[in-house]
């Protein structure tokens, strides 16, 4: 269990070091070591050994023991008993709590369907165990809603997955050996740290990093070619990129014919997007356009890395589809450090269905997408039953939801019976009618998967939980006891789940156990080695043909979200029509005389979505909340450095400190997400958020967003 011997945690005479795992939504998942000294963390550190870690966490982790340790940590059950939002509370037993849940559920059940409930929820921390699909075997059991949650990579899964399949992809410890590395829509300094060491190194092996984005951001500024880009052209590149590659004959012929299906229709397809045409869509130069596909198609090998930031507009489906043709149009999957970089988490044997509880779903169960969520509690998506109860937990909904204003809305209704599961008392917090304790990483046991490496990460508990706080396990076991369920799943103990979570017969998993992990704290899934992992150098793509499919098969089921993200159902999936061919779709909101400037919202770099958004270090660290103004924009509008702005559309408004920069171009105003409306000054910045999906997979258009900023 430890580093070093130590006794139970909790004991008040533990002393040791614990192997500890990340929770965050983040791709580094790192490996954490954790400082006992008589039952109480003293210190976190990231694991020295660890070859991805490398002894190093970043800004949002690094005193994670003041954050559990924390006398704003939300320790017993909470009652209301002030007006909604007003944040005031009483405390009650954990006895009174579950009481008043199960009897107002019962009720609700009873008068108006089960499907007047719904949970709300996503990845506050992502451990197998504690994540994503926690509450989805009591929900599902229940009658509830189905919660689809595709608020990040949902469309850049669905696209990835109709081209070149659920595949790993690259390594990424074999960036080390890319000669060419194109960093797309992603400010890896602040969202994929630990990424950055074997970029680094290539770099100065003599790999050319080029990095793509609209905001000349912290990881821009170490890029050897930084091209600004358009928000939401980025799939016009692509396409000019394929176009290009094709018509200069700077295709791996043998590749294309051996390992891939629908070449001469793909010719077809992009034989128009010429980059003259590009330019005028993503403000860069023709000749540019040119001169990255070129020396991308020359570099032996290439590599190109995505961000989630990519899918985030109207065409961000298709986007992803062009992006994932790339490699194979030039081989680069044929040595190790060559291909494409999405999700790694596709290589774990992670046994979903365990965790889904699918097998409940009742047929016909309504879904419900989170996005929707404000239209959902305020009637005007014209749901019967309506939603009458809401359990939130591992989300804050009303800072990461679009249209905060119907949000406050939906929440304030007195009719809304509202549970919420935290650590702190978050802007959703404040409006629950009850608030329930729950455990942060030091206090709970996980089995960590990584979207962003290949090692399997243990977390074990470092200490007991502080005064009354549980995991999201135990609280679903307590409540579906209070339910009366009694199938096994409900009655499974965390080693019991760590036992089901992967299918440890899998020769990934060959010679890793829940013993050695609890030995070792970590593992490398047995793969190659970096010097060695090339996947698809001689095909081998999980898809229905083996190849990558340019023409894409999967597309003739129509548009479909992956039912992972929905707690397991397949119904209602929306069906639409599907291109078997990558395309462009255009920003769905074009400049307009109302609404000039396109807002970003990207990721703060000492925030997690709204994580650590209410802890000191981290709060000096971020700043004000700001938004970031090129000095052309800000000069026609009277803005000036340090002053005070709102920004505003037909959805809402926030205010925020203006921040004077060349980093954004003209047209564009970049203010990142996270910041609490509490800490604000009320509304932030995805009020103005839209609720309209993107092509596919359902995915957010956080990035098509037209505002019009003022001085406040």
């Amino acid at each position: 269990m430890a580093v070093t011997d130590l006794p139970v945690p909790g004991t008040g005479t533990g002393t040791g070091t614990v192997h500890g795992a990340c929770p965050l939504d983040c791709p580094d998942t790192c490996a954490m070591e954790v400082t006992v000294e008589d039952g109480r963390a003293v210190r976190v550190r990231g694991a020295r050994s660890h070859p991805y870690t490398r002894g190093v966490l970043c800004v949002k982790m690094n005193d994670y023991e003041r954050t559990v340790y924390s006398e704003d940590r939300v320790l017993h059950p909470l009652r209301r008993t002030g007006p909604k939002g007003s944040g005031r509370f009483e405390r009650i037993s954990w006895d009174e709590a579950l009481d008043e849940i199960a009897g107002r559920f019962t009720e609700i059940v009873e008068t108006s369907g089960a499907e007047a409930i719904m949970p709300v929820s996503y990845l506050g921390t992502q451990g197998i165990l504690n994540g994503l699909n926690v509450g989805d075997p009591f929900f599902n059991r229940l009658g509830a809603t189905v919660s689809e949650r595709t608020y990040c990579d949902s469309g850049s899964c669905t696209a990835y997955a109709m081209t070149v399949g659920a595949t790993a992809g690259v390594d990424p410890e074999s960036f080390v050996h890319a000669r060419c590395i194109v960093i797309w829509a992603n400010n890896m300094l602040s969202t994929n740290l630990h990424l950055w060491p074997f970029v680094a190194e290539a770099q100065r092996r003599g790999a050319k990093v080029v990095v793509i984005d609209p905001v000349r951001h912290r990881t821009a500024q170490h890029a050897d070619w930084y091209i600004p880009i358009r928000p939401g052209t980025d799939g016009a590149l692509a396409l000019a990129m394929i176009n290009v590659i094709i018509a200069e004959g700077l295709t791996d012929e043998d590749y294309v014919a051996r390992y891939t299906v629908g070449f001469d229709e793909l010719a077809e397809r992009v034989a128009t997007y010429t980059p003259e045409w590009a330019s005028g869509e993503t403000g860069i130069p023709a000749e540019d356009i040119r001169t990255l596909a070129r020396e991308y198609a020359a570099a032996d090998p290439s590599v190109i890395r995505i961000g989630v930031a990519i899918e985030r507009h109207a065409g961000g489906g298709q986007t992803v589809r062009a992006i994932s043709c790339l490699p194979a149009l030039t081989g680069a999957w044929r040595r190790p450090g060559g291909g494409l970089l999405q999700l790694p988490l596709w290589a774990f044997p992670v046994n979903w269905p365990a965790f889904l509880g699918a097998e409940f779903i009742r047929p016909g169960t309504r879904v419900v997408n989170q996005w929707l969520l404000g239209r959902a509690l305020t009637g005007e998506l014209g749901l019967d039953p309506p939603i009458r109860a809401l359990v939130v937990y591992n989300s804050n909904p009303l800072v990461v939801c679009p249209e905060q204003d119907r949000m406050v809305a939906g929440l304030s209704r007195e009719d809304l019976f509202t549970v919420v599961s935290e650590h702190f008392l978050t802007d959703t917090a404040d409006y629950a009618d009850i608030v329930l304790p729950a455990t942060t990483q030091l206090e709970q046991r996980d089995l960590m998967f990584s979207w962003g490496h290949l090692y399997v990460t243990l977390n074990e508990p470092a200490v007991a939980p502080l005064g009354e706080a549980v995991s999201n396990t135990e609280l679903f076991r307590r409540l579906a006891a209070r339910m009366g369920f009694t199938e096994p799943v409900f009655r499974r103990t965390d080693e019991e789940m760590i036992a089901e979570a992967f299918d440890w017969s899998s020769p990934v998993l060959e010679g890793i156990t829940p013993e050695t992990l609890a030995r070792d704290g970590w593992a490398r899934l047995r793969l190659p080695g970096p010097d060695e992992y090339a996947p698809h150098a001689e095909g081998g793509f999980p898809t229905p043909s083996g190849k990558v499919e340019f023409l894409s098969s999967a597309a003739a089921g129509g548009n479909f979200v992956l039912p992972l993200f929905r707690q397991g159902s397949n119904d209602h999936q929306s069906g639409e029509p599907v291109d078997p061919l990558p395309h462009y779709v255009p920003p769905r909101e074009r400049p307009d005389g109302r609404y000039p400037l396109t807002l970003l919202s990207p990721k703060s770099h000492a925030y997690l979505n709204s994580s650590f958004a209410d802890r000191p270090g981290q709060q000096r660290v971020q700043g004000v909340p700001a938004v970031h103004v090129h000095p052309e924009d800000a000069a026609a509008r009277g803005l000036t450095d340090g002053a005070e702005a709102t920004v505003v559309n037909d959805r809402g408004r926030f205010t925020a400190r203006v921040h004077v920069t060349t980093d954004v171009a003209p047209g564009v105003v970049v203010s990142p997400m996270g910041a609490w409306r509490k800490h604000s000054r009320g509304a932030t910045v995805n009020a103005l958020s839209p609720s309209v999906f993107a092509d596919l997979g359902r995915a957010p258009t956080f990035s098509d967003n037209l505002v019009e900023i003022e001085p406040a």
